[in-house]
């Protein structure tokens, strides 16, 4: 133990001399130094850390504007070639034989599910850690969700889980590939085979990622992605549905263009999802960086775990073994109070941001009635559904999940992905203004709450 506490103790003294923060008002010995940085958290009025900005998100270059430019002088602005090629390239990018674009990752979602034949009387099985829209696009087909926790380390589905949600009525499970990071599709689709259950991918915050080289979004019967403006290839607003499976590709075409006939698809109830042709011509230049980008998350994500295994109290997240590459839409890791005094995390985020780290605390839990909104009150799930089944005590009681509520409101902190395309010094920055909060966490406390 004390030679573990020595590492420690060494590691944190080399963050910051990496850093260069010791003899510039921060040292291990917490001594004032230079006239540079105070000891003194920016929370209490000390000077931050970080006083330079982060990369702006989106990024745009002159050099994107050419066939942005030629598509609004063309006057051909609804679906056409440029979204047929953006297609094209989204397909060939994760490995698929199609892609569809559509209007957004909602849509994909609900596009997807839809033409999975999902509605009133099916359950869909989803993490409880994950954005609205994945509930929302299962609601949007009259299907009853069911909520499944997560594993703490990674921050995805946790197959265990799902085992125990599985009932006669299951039709589907969406495992979201949360923050970036693939979820344990090796389990997850062992389980979906033996209960022939589908599986599709909500791939929304993981563009590029994958598990054994092969990218996530195509293990599935279909994959599901998100381009809207803070995502890692924005378009402003956008999405698409990947998959290798002709038919119900057809289907989805069909049904995002008002329930045409297409190819092998006879018309259907459908809706008016499609995307335009300068919002693809956004998307085709964004997608030339997105691998470079994608590459350097990696690195700064991976160093940046490391500096932090290494601070007591910060759990930054793991990947499964089998991830050979992340997308890092986030960077999540476990924040424990009491390693920090006692310091709440909402007060660890303004005094991480004050110095200069913009941070936030995520979701709120998602397996809460007040999520659903009026849902069970709609007469189509009246319809469809038992009283007993729209009891919301009983609803609530079957989808408590533990974990995934002790990261809501305890433990979750996350880094958005513009923090990841810098550098090396800039990781140090990071583990170093984490280092002072920890230095001054009882002033903090004492002060501040």
């Amino acid at each position: 133990m004390k030679k573990k506490t020595s590492r420690r103790k060494f590691l944190q003294q080399s963050t910051l001399v990496s850093a260069g923060l010791v003899g510039y008002g921060m040292s291990t010995a917490g001594q004032t130094g230079s006239r540079r940085f105070s000891t003194k958290p920016a929370l209490l009025g000390g000077q931050p850390i970080r006083s330079k900005a982060w990369p702006q998100w989106p990024m745009w270059t002159p050099d994107d504007e050419a066939l942005v430019v030629k598509v609004l002088r063309s006057g051909k602005w609804s679906r056409g070639e440029v979204v047929k090629e953006f297609e094209f390239q989204w397909a060939k990018q994760i490995g698929t034989k199609r892609a569809l674009a559509t209007v957004n990752g909602t849509s994909a979602l609900i596009t997807a599910l839809t033409q999975m034949d999902v509605g009133g009387g099916d359950e869909v099985i989803l993490p409880a850690y994950t954005f609205i829209a994945t509930l929302t696009a299962v609601l949007a087909t009259g299907a009853m969700p069911v909520f499944a926790d997560v594993d703490p380390d990674t921050f995805q589905i946790d197959p265990r889980s799902i085992k125990e949600k599985i009932t006669d009525r299951t039709r589907v499970i969406v495992p979201v590939h949360i923050a970036g990071l693939p979820a344990d599709m090796k389990n997850i689709l062992s389980l979906a085979s033996d209960r022939k259950l589908l599986v599709l991918e909500d791939a929304c915050q993981a563009w590029l990622a994958e598990i054994d080289n092969q990218k996530v979004g195509s293990f599935g019967q279909a994959g599901c992605f998100s381009f809207q403006n803070s995502k890692n290839i924005p378009i402003g607003e956008g999405g698409a549905v990947v998959s290798n499976d002709d038919q119900l590709m057809d289907r989805c075409f069909s049904y995002h263009n008002f329930g045409l006939p297409y190819q092998t698809a006879g018309g259907r109830p459908g809706a008016k999802l499609r995307l335009t042709e300068y919002q693809a011509a956004i998307g085709l230049a964004q997608l030339q960086r997105l691998d470079e980008q994608t590459t350097l998350r990696n690195k700064n994500a991976a160093y940046l775990q490391k500096l932090l295994l290494d601070i007591k109290g910060i759990k930054p997240y793991r990947l499964y073994d089998n991830v050979t590459r992340a997308a890092f839409h986030l960077f999540p890791f476990r924040y424990d109070k009491n390693a920090f005094a006692g310091l709440p995390r909402a007060t660890f985020i303004k005094a991480l941001s004050a110095e200069g780290i913009p941070c936030s605390s995520g979701y709120a839990p998602l397996n809460k009635v007040n999520m659903l909104g009026n849902t069970f009150q709609t007469k189509n799930y009246r319809k469809m559904y038992s009283a007993a089944e729209l009891n919301e005590q009983q609803w609530e009681e079957r989808n408590q999940c533990a974990v995934s509520e002790r990261l809501c409101l305890e433990e979750a902190v996350w880094f958005q992905q513009n923090l990841l395309l810098t550098g090396k010094e800039d990781m140090q920055e990071i583990a170093a203004a984490i280092l002072k909060i920890q230095q001054h966490a009882g002033d903090l406390k004492r002060q501040v709450d």
